[in-house]
């Protein structure tokens, strides 16, 4: 399985003390393959439209968290994984990037369309309620945490930027690290392409 090829590296952003044991143990959970990751989910698109995981069922899915104000570490990331999509060539059909907001405060449905697209048209823009939010994150070990920013009115989110990958058959498949090129993310997604 791809998951027990990768190194463990950490979050893409310094935590808090208090916050660390947490991030941790996400960290573990995803990591270590002994416990379940992922769940079900249906959240808006920035149309409105309803899009569930099952959706994509058929298609290898690259599952990627953040939000739009991120710094950093999600647009680095998002742009390799729109590269990626460019060098899979023909195979990037059976290929759906999808990009969950974990700041569906400030993420507006044309904001989120308007980011995603930035990076490549093919992106599918999520948003959910707080709550939902939440338990999907949760779900996929995914761990954030919102911070006030020192000196400064507003907050960030540090969160883990792992890109997860799901599998045709709509399963957890494995988790690329954050900082990938898009080379080797291209690669670890034909190898799931080609899988069983």
């Amino acid at each position: 399985m791809i998951k027990a090829l990768l190194p463990l590296v950490g979050l893409a952003v310094g935590l808090a003390a208090g916050a660390a044991d947490d991030a941790a143990r996400f960290e573990r959970e995803l990591t270590s393959g002994t416990t379940a990751v992922g769940t079900e989910f249906t959240l808006a698109d920035p149309k409105g439209r309803k899009r569930s995981l099952a959706d994509f069922k058929g298609k290898v899915v690259v599952l990627y968290f953040g939000y739009t104000f991120c710094p950093d570490v999600c647009p680095t990331d998002l742009q390799q994984v729109a590269r990626a999509m460019k060098l899979l060539g023909k195979k990037a059909k059976w290929v759906q990037p999808v990009f969950i907001t974990l700041d569906p405060a400030r993420d507006t449905p044309r904001l989120m369309g308007q980011y995603a697209r930035a990076f490549d048209r093919r992106i599918v823009a999520l948003r959910g309620s707080e709550e939902e939010t939440q338990r999907i994150a949760r779900a996929f070990k995914i761990y954030y945490k919102r911070t006030a920013r020192p000196g400064a009115s507003g907050y960030t989110i540090d969160h883990s930027a792992y890109t997860l990958l799901v599998g045709r058959d709509g399963k957890y498949a494995g988790y690329i690290p954050p900082g990938t090129p898009g080379g080797r993310m291209a690669v670890m997604i034909e190898e799931l392409l080609e899988g069983p």
